[in-house]
């Protein structure tokens, strides 16, 4: 089974992750930010990952520390369960809409981090959210994934609609890269041998 369990403390927040990558997209979630919590219901959802996640951050400040940290125990997670990637197709995509609004997602679980992110969001704020955040997210994933993730959102004037979008290709373009390829069996998918 394709699981791992991270907890992150610090002076900011203290944060416990269960994934299952193999899972039906079933998910506890319990951050504080109740918009953010509603996105990563979407990861979990969309693809078919079961999240466990707690954070205990200081709100009281602003939401910063706790979506940046959530994003970089959630990228050590996924590091962990993926493991040595033998079988997995690598690479994901995912376009998807939601009325007006349309985002595209890209990845390879390449074992290098890269981030690529063009959203320009038609509000401040998305309930508790604020709306940079979301790039900080993204950052902190990428960062302790080891991943090249690209995300777009190509059309779209309701911020709600405009991250939804972008989380949902998320999950989706997870869904894609992590499924087991079973032409490539035991094998880790890169020339150089390792990823």
């Amino acid at each position: 089974m394709r699981q791992a369990e991270v907890t992150r403390n610090t002076l900011e927040t203290q944060i416990t992750v269960r994934i299952n990558l193999d899972g039906s997209g079933q998910s506890k979630l319990h951050t504080g930010i109740g918009f953010f919590d509603h996105m990563l219901d979407q990861i979990a959802r969309h693809g078919l990952i079961d999240l466990d996640i707690h954070c205990q951050g200081d709100l009281h400040i602003d939401g910063h520390h706790t979506v940046e940290d959530v994003g970089i125990a959630l990228g050590q997670a996924f590091a962990q369960a993926v493991g040595d990637k033998k079988g997995i197709r690598r690479y994901g995509h995912a376009y998807v809409p939601l009325d007006e609004a349309l985002s595209r997602v890209v990845i390879d679980f390449s074992g290098r981090p890269g981030l690529h992110m063009d959203c320009k969001f038609t509000a401040g704020s998305i309930g508790q959210l604020d709306t940079q955040l979301v790039f900080e997210f993204f950052q902190g994933f990428v960062n302790h994934a080891l991943v090249s993730l690209h995300i777009d959102n190509l059309k779209g004037h309701n911020a709600h609609h405009q991250c939804e979008t972008i989380f949902k290709a998320f999950g989706r373009t997870l869904r894609a890269a992590l499924e087991l390829d079973p032409r490539s069996a035991g094998v880790i998918p890169s020339t150089k041998g390792s990823l």
